[in-house]
């Protein structure tokens, strides 16, 4: 089939690799050009997609990055994979209504259009549907299939990949429910069809609600614990020991990604419109995730000024930009806000970081020493920091370190020989100037 996939990023450039791999004629298409040119000469920003996969698939023809509208025509199958971020609390369903209107304009009768984005239930059935049928002039159901599959990608997993992920299948009706499920069992080993979209959509929001407010459970057992002289860490370690009842999440400097700090945003917005009723264990989730870097804030500075040492005029290195270990996907990073109120509180802010990318729009990869906003100009949230290498010299000549993202990458050992004091958000580190969230 001639597929396109409509946003290149993290979830969207694997899935595009994965059907251009299986045999479809796949455009992966993005408004953003400096991704789509990167992509045309075989360099890859998602580290799930290595250019030793991505090259190939050009050279043969079966994968082609695409700026252009009008390289999306004749498609037989399309995937929505575009962002559909938070506005002041609110979604921002932008980039899914103007990749629908896009699709429409060459929307064909038999073809199947999906959507993978998270989003709130009845996004499909009530916003994607009228936006198809208004500019292609043709009906869901009757003229052209349409369903939601949400995406299921962990950046960095080496053991979870799309290919042996079990994959949420939904339609608008049985056919449409064929069609799309019989697309993705040729990319995946499960597929899981759902009875509708709306379950789908919300079964989505579920996954990322689960983690989202066990994540704030132990981000708040993790603060009263400290206070209280105890060590958190003991007591999960502890608790992780019983078979059955108990799954383990660990404390850290805050949530990041689109999953966590986004989506679950989704389910009270959505409650509060059709309802008129609140959703109480979400919005308590973002309270505690949300203020966690602004807890690790106040706990440097707290150990800065058992030091004598003020946060102005301190020289604070922080290790990881990411929002997990061992990736460069910096969406949402607790990290920013954390160098943005350090920034602001006069610390002299530097980061190592081997894995991250700068830019919001299209990662480019960092160079160190050099100051991001001389890199991208297009909205950087690290601009005011200096990027480094994490060696002896920038470890000892630091006030205070901060290991926010445990990237295997760094040398721990260097870490505690050369650093005179360090915050680990991450428990990676032991040692008398080691200091554990």
């Amino acid at each position: 089939m001639r597929v396109v996939i409509a946003g290149q990023g993290y979830a969207g450039l694997p899935l595009a690799v994965r059907a251009a791999e299986v045999g479809h004629q796949v455009i992966g298409y993005d408004v953003d050009e400096r991704r789509i040119k990167r992509l045309a000469v075989g360099e890859s920003y998602v580290e799930d997609v290595p250019a030793e996969r991505l090259r190939p698939l050009l050279e043969n023809g079966s994968y082609l990055p695409s700026a252009e509208p009008g390289d999306v025509a004749d498609f037989d199958l399309a995937v929505i994979t575009v962002p559909a971020p938070l506005r002041d609390g609110v979604p921002d369903l932008s980039c899914i209504e103007a990749s629908a209107r896009l699709l429409a304009q060459h929307l064909r009768a038999g073809a199947t259009v999906v959507l993978e984005s998270t989003t709130y239930p009845g996004t499909t059935e009530e916003l994607l549907a009228p936006l198809l049928e208004e500019g292609s002039g043709l009906t869901a159901g009757r003229d052209f299939h349409l369903g939601y599959s949400p995406e299921r990608i962990d950046p960095g997993n080496p053991d979870w990949r799309l290919e042996n992920t079990p994959k949420l299948v939904s339609g608008i009706d049985p056919a449409a429910l064929a069609a799309v499920d019989g697309f993705y069992r040729q990319l995946v080993e499960r597929t899981v069809p759902v009875s509708s979209c709306k379950e789908a959509e919300l079964a989505e929001l579920l996954e990322n609600a689960f983690r989202h407010v066990n994540i704030a459970l132990v981000n708040e057992l993790a603060m009263f614990a400290h206070d209280l002289g105890i060590d958190v860490w003991e007591a999960i370690d502890a608790a992780s020991t019983k078979p059955f009842g108990f799954l383990r999440f660990d404390p850290g400097p805050g949530v990041g990604g689109h999953c966590l700090p986004v989506d679950p945003s989704y389910l009270p917005w959505r409650v509060e419109r059709a309802l008129g009723r609140s959703f109480r264990s979400v919005g308590l989730a973002n309270d505690v995730n949300g203020q966690m870097p602004d807890y690790v804030v106040s706990r440097l500075g707290a150990a800065l000024n058992d030091r004598r040492r003020p946060v102005k005029g301190s020289r604070v290195l922080l290790l990881g930009l990411a929002y997990k270990r061992n990736t460069g996907d910096a969406r949402e990073t607790p990290a920013a806000r954390i160098a943005g109120l350090l920034t602001r509180m006069g610390a002299e802010v530097r980061a190592a970081d081997p894995h991250v990318v700068v830019g919001v729009h299209a990662p480019e990869p960092v160079i160190p020493g050099q100051r991001a906003a001389e890199q991208d100009r297009n909205g950087d949230p690290f601009a005011a920091v200096r990027l480094v290498e994490a060696t002896p010299e920038e470890l000892a000549a630091a006030d205070a370190v901060v290991l926010l993202a445990d990237h295997d990458d760094f040398d721990y050992d260097v870490v505690t020989a050369h650093a005179r004091y360090v915050l680990d958000c991450r428990r990676r580190l032991a040692g008398a100037t080691v200091e554990v969230l």
